[in-house]
Protein backbone atom coordinates (compact mmCIF):
# COMPACT_ATOMS: atom_id res chain seq x y z
CA UNK A 1 0.00 0.00 0.00
CA UNK A 2 1.27 3.68 -0.82
CA UNK A 3 1.05 6.55 1.72
CA UNK A 4 -0.03 9.62 1.09
CA UNK A 5 -0.59 12.93 2.86
CA UNK A 6 -3.41 15.06 2.11
CA UNK A 7 -3.42 19.11 3.31
CA UNK A 8 -6.94 20.17 3.55
CA UNK A 9 -8.69 23.39 3.56
CA UNK A 10 -12.29 24.54 4.29
CA UNK A 11 -14.18 26.23 1.75
CA UNK A 12 -16.57 28.74 2.32
CA UNK A 13 -19.09 26.42 2.53
CA UNK A 14 -17.10 23.77 4.75
CA UNK A 15 -16.13 26.68 7.04
CA UNK A 16 -20.17 27.64 7.04
CA UNK A 17 -20.77 23.90 8.08
CA UNK A 18 -17.65 23.60 10.34
CA UNK A 19 -19.83 22.21 13.21
CA UNK A 20 -20.27 19.17 10.54
CA UNK A 21 -16.84 18.93 10.37
CA UNK A 22 -16.18 15.09 12.53
CA UNK A 23 -19.16 14.14 11.00
CA UNK A 24 -17.78 14.57 7.50
CA UNK A 25 -14.41 13.09 8.55
CA UNK A 26 -16.57 10.16 9.41
CA UNK A 27 -18.20 9.83 6.25
CA UNK A 28 -15.00 10.10 4.64
CA UNK A 29 -13.50 7.27 6.82
CA UNK A 30 -16.51 5.21 5.59
CA UNK A 31 -16.06 6.36 1.79
CA UNK A 32 -12.51 5.17 1.85
CA UNK A 33 -12.83 2.21 3.68
CA UNK A 34 -15.49 1.05 0.53
CA UNK A 35 -12.83 1.94 -1.98
CA UNK A 36 -10.27 0.07 -0.19
CA UNK A 37 -8.69 3.12 1.27
CA UNK A 38 -7.06 3.18 4.89
CA UNK A 39 -7.61 6.11 7.13
CA UNK A 40 -4.74 6.19 9.37
CA UNK A 41 -5.37 9.11 10.82
CA UNK A 42 -7.09 12.91 10.64
CA UNK A 43 -6.16 15.91 12.09
CA UNK A 44 -7.56 19.49 12.35
CA UNK A 45 -4.56 21.57 12.25
CA UNK A 46 -3.71 25.61 13.45
CA UNK A 47 -1.63 27.78 10.27
CA UNK A 48 -1.99 27.24 6.53
CA UNK A 49 -3.79 24.33 6.62
CA UNK A 50 -7.27 23.06 8.71
CA UNK A 51 -6.53 19.34 8.12
CA UNK A 52 -3.90 17.06 7.95
CA UNK A 53 -5.06 12.85 6.51
CA UNK A 54 -2.83 10.50 6.44
CA UNK A 55 -3.66 7.44 4.17
CA UNK A 56 -2.92 4.19 2.75
CA UNK A 57 -4.37 2.92 -0.88
CA UNK A 58 -3.56 0.15 -3.36
CA UNK A 59 -2.93 2.86 -5.98
CA UNK A 60 -3.49 6.47 -6.94
CA UNK A 61 -6.70 5.83 -9.02
CA UNK A 62 -8.53 4.63 -6.00
CA UNK A 63 -7.52 7.85 -4.21
CA UNK A 64 -8.25 10.39 -6.85
CA UNK A 65 -11.56 9.08 -7.16
CA UNK A 66 -12.14 9.23 -3.70
CA UNK A 67 -10.61 13.02 -3.81
CA UNK A 68 -13.26 13.87 -6.69
CA UNK A 69 -15.93 12.31 -4.80
CA UNK A 70 -14.86 14.37 -1.71
CA UNK A 71 -14.75 17.00 -3.70
CA UNK A 72 -18.21 16.98 -4.94
CA UNK A 73 -19.31 17.75 -1.60
CA UNK A 74 -18.17 20.98 -1.90
CA UNK A 75 -16.92 21.59 1.61
CA UNK A 76 -13.03 21.06 1.52
CA UNK A 77 -10.16 21.71 -1.22
CA UNK A 78 -7.06 19.23 -1.26
CA UNK A 79 -3.55 18.77 -2.16
CA UNK A 80 -2.42 15.28 -1.92
CA UNK A 81 1.15 14.12 -1.58
CA UNK A 82 2.78 10.65 -2.08
CA UNK A 83 4.67 9.78 0.98
CA UNK A 84 7.51 7.14 1.42
CA UNK A 85 8.56 5.26 4.22
CA UNK A 86 12.18 4.96 5.72
CA UNK A 87 12.45 1.55 4.45
CA UNK A 88 10.66 2.69 1.07
CA UNK A 89 13.41 5.34 0.20
CA UNK A 90 16.30 3.02 1.67
CA UNK A 91 14.52 1.09 -1.40
CA UNK A 92 14.93 4.50 -3.72
CA UNK A 93 18.71 5.46 -2.60
CA UNK A 94 20.05 2.04 -3.72
CA UNK A 95 18.73 3.49 -7.31
CA UNK A 96 20.60 6.91 -6.63
CA UNK A 97 23.73 6.74 -9.25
Amino acid sequence: MAHYIQLVNFTDQGIRNVKDTTKRADAFKEAAKAAGITVKDIYWTLGAYDLVSIVEAKDEMALVALGLTLGKGGNIRTQTMRAFTQVEMGQILTKVM
